[in-house]
This record gives structure tokens, C-alpha cells and sequence, in this order.
């Protein structure tokens, strides 16, 4: 998903005016009859950002669905580093302590059937 407050150079928490005052900045900047080494490409995309930023209701929905990538992406890091710390923890104990321990329980076990 395109970041068009970016595009746009505005901040999320920009009013109309702002983002209004730069579309037309960036417009004229951006504008293949202004401006002869303009890529076609960046006037269609600072049209499809003003598009979605400059309508109240667009914006709105394009914002609820910002803030939910967000959240499904820190949601997705913080599982990744818990399987990160989960693999880089050391083991209680050795194998060997292990067959130990295992042979301990066995004999107690079998005392105890007795």
C-alpha cells in the first residue's frame, strides 16, 4: 500500500490546506508541460494521493486501513522476535543430564512398584 502522505510530503496529522497547498506544489514540479525531464509516473501517482488524501472520506478509510497494517505488522514483528528469543534460549539441560535424570526417575519408579 502506497504511502500518499508521503508522496504528498505532508504529515498524517496535515489539515486540507496543507495538503492541498502541496499537491499544487508538487503539481507544478511534477507537471510534464512545466517540466521536461518529468516522469509521467509521478503525476499519476501525486494524482491518485491527492485523490484519496484531498477527500475527507477517503481519507478516513484509507487511514483506518493504515493504522490496521500497522497494527498486523508490529503484531507480525513482535511474533517473530518471541520464535526468535524462543530458539536463541538456552536448553534447561545437557542431553546427558537428561539420560541422567531420565534413568533417576526410572529407578525411583521402579522401586516404588515394588
Amino acid at each position: 500500500m502506497p504511502d500518499h502522505y508521503k508522496i504528498l510530503e505532508v504529515q498524517p496529522t496535515a489539515s486540507m490546506e496543507e495538503i492541498k497547498r502541496s499537491y499544487h506544489r508538487l503539481a507544478r514540479l511534477h507537471h510534464p508541460d512545466l517540466n521536461q525531464q518529468a516522469l509521467d509516473i509521478h503525476i499519476k501517482r501525486l494524482n491518485q494521493a491527492y485523490e484519496i488524501i484531498g477527500n475527507p472520506a477517503k481519507r478516513a478509510r484509507y487511514d483506518a486501513e493504515r493504522t490496521e497494517m500497522k497494527r498486523r505488522a508490529d503484531a507480525r514483528a513482535n511474533l517473530h522476535r518471541q520464535q526468535e528469543e524462543q530458539v536463541r534460549r538456552e536448553p534447561e539441560m545437557t542431553w546427558i543430564e537428561g539420560i541422567f535424570g531420565f534413568v533417576q526417575e526410572l529407578r525411583k519408579n521402579l522401586k516404588e512398584d515394588r
